[in-house]
């Protein structure tokens, strides 16, 4: 296909994850491509830096490793992906309970039946006045949560009628009989259902105020970079479902391995590093370094911002900060590999983990590595604040603990306000295409589809066949 007046068939504006996964369906489709990056590196906001040996994270989003993308995106193979505890740690009122795996409402439930000399409550808990059955419904009742029936075969097992210790138990087996449900619910009926705000939905909601607040709320926070939830209630319900299949991950080595695997895997010289362009349209990009290149078909990946600069007209959402701080410790917490949530949103961190714990090789042996995010605006005196807070959500002193590096990005996370369509065009015209976290969802995941979209598209235009992987078609971007 290639033709002596092209410099390539495809050139794509930006080596994020979208771009460099849309590299890869087009090369592998037989498609001359030629990727312009403006930084000294691959990745953008997934840039991993080393730093006296610590590999630090510029972002460090949450993975869920239920999501097919990070196994069946070309380029990537079979990414080594380093999971959290089970279920998360929360510190709220003072002291950090932890959901163990509230993905398993069998497991909770069996915790209930073991706890049998748990001291009793007042009347009026739980088992005085259960709720409703719910046999689903929008927004967050949609997943079809049975709670009487639950909650009085739980009381039934332990001969109890009320206790903190049991109620807490019961809720996490209500939850998890919940986020079971969601896990076995397709995509079309998620974004089917009335669409609302997170926060609303959670409300709507049948599960206890104090699991939304103390589990649920912090934890959608934590998946979506949303301290409001504002969020499109549909992207909540994606962002959850994912968990709730899979649990929570992060790449071995750190973010920036994954644009490094799909950097590496293109062949020779697709990749330029180190061009700045000053103006694109369908068939001839012009550069700082090079001057004018042509091709038949522009893919822009870069963020919303810098496409709207290339592309003028281009809807450009709002963007929700995110600072993200690494500290080392003489010695590392006691919370293992968990992920720390603040259920009180009483500081400016939104959750924290040990992460040469997740991971080890992000931190020299014997050296500890604690990696905070705060969402929103960050305060004046961002170092204090943040080991304060680390000081009461670890139960440890944090005085002496060094900050290693501090990364604040205004435009970390694009908004996904109802309403909010997670498909987005990716084909502006014939020739010109957009893709990104901007087109789908904001996640590493929303990433990866909208480049597989945006080649699709290209593809069926070029009138090119995707190319087959393992005997088997690669199914074509909508």
């Amino acid at each position: 296909m290639r033709s002596t007046a092209h410099h390539a068939d495809v050139i794509i504006i930006g080596a994020g994850i979208a771009g460099l996964s849309a590299a890869h369906l087009l090369t592998g489709a037989g498609v001359g491509v030629s990727v312009l990056e403006a930084a000294s590196t691959v990745g953008g906001r997934l840039a991993t830096h080393e730093v006296d040996g610590f590999r630090l994270d510029q972002l460090g989003p949450l993975l869920c490793a239920s999501w097919p993308e990070l196994t069946s995106t070309p380029g990537l193979g079979a990414p080594e992906l380093r999971e959290f505890a089970p279920g998360v740690l929360v510190h709220s009122e003072g002291r950090r309970h932890r959901t163990a795996d509230i993905r398993s409402a069998r497991g909770a439930l069996k915790a209930v039946r073991t706890r049998s000399s748990a001291p009793y409550l007042s009347p009026g808990g739980y088992g005085s006045h259960p709720r409703p059955v719910n046999r689903g419904g929008p927004g967050t009742r949609g997943t079809g949560l049975r709670s009487a029936g639950l909650r009085s075969a739980a009381l039934r097992s332990t001969g109890l009628r009320g206790s903190a210790t049991v109620s807490e138990t019961i809720d996490r087996a209500l939850l998890g009989a919940a986020l079971s449900r969601l896990a076995a619910t397709p995509t079309a009926r998620l974004l089917a259902r009335p669409e609302r705000t997170a926060l609303a939905a959670l409300a709507a909601g049948q599960m206890p105020a104090r699991t939304v607040d103390g589990v649920l709320r912090p934890l959608l926070s934590a998946l979506l970079g949303d301290p409001d939830l504002t969020t499109s209630s549909r992207c909540a319900d994606l962002a959850l479902r994912d968990y709730a299949r899979g649990g929570l991950c992060v790449p071995a080595g750190g973010s920036g391995t994954l644009p490094d695997l799909l950097a590496a895997a293109l062949p020779p010289g697709t990749v330029r590093t180190g061009v700045h362009v000053t103006a694109a349209d369908i068939t001839t990009v012009r550069t700082k370094e090079h001057g004018e290149l042509r091709c038949r078909s522009l893919l822009l990946a870069t963020g919303a911002g810098a496409a709207a600069e290339l592309l003028p007209g281009l809807r450009v959402p709002a963007f929700r900060p995110v600072t993200v701080l690494h500290h080392t410790a003489p010695a590392p917490p006691p919370t293992g590999r968990s992920l720390v949530l603040d259920g009180d949103r009483s500081g400016p961190v939104a959750y924290t983990a040990v992460m040469s714990e997740v991971d080890p090789s992000r931190a020299p042996r014997g050296r500890t590595l604690v990696t905070s995010t705060v969402l929103g605006t960050p305060p004046p005196d961002l170092d204090r604040s943040v080991r304060s807070h680390l000081a009461a959500l670890y139960g440890t002193p944090t005085d002496d603990w060094e900050l290693l590096a501090a990364h604040h990005d205004p435009e970390a996370v694009p908004a996904m306000e109802a309403p909010h369509d997670p498909r987005r065009p990716v084909r502006v015209l014939a020739g010109l295409y957009v893709c990104g976290d901007h087109r789908d969802t904001s996640t590493v995941r929303g990433a990866l589809h909208s480049g597989r979209r945006a080649a699709g598209a290209i593809l069926t235009d070029l009138g090119v066949a995707p190319a087959r992987q393992g005997g088997a078609r690669v199914p074509e971007a909508a």
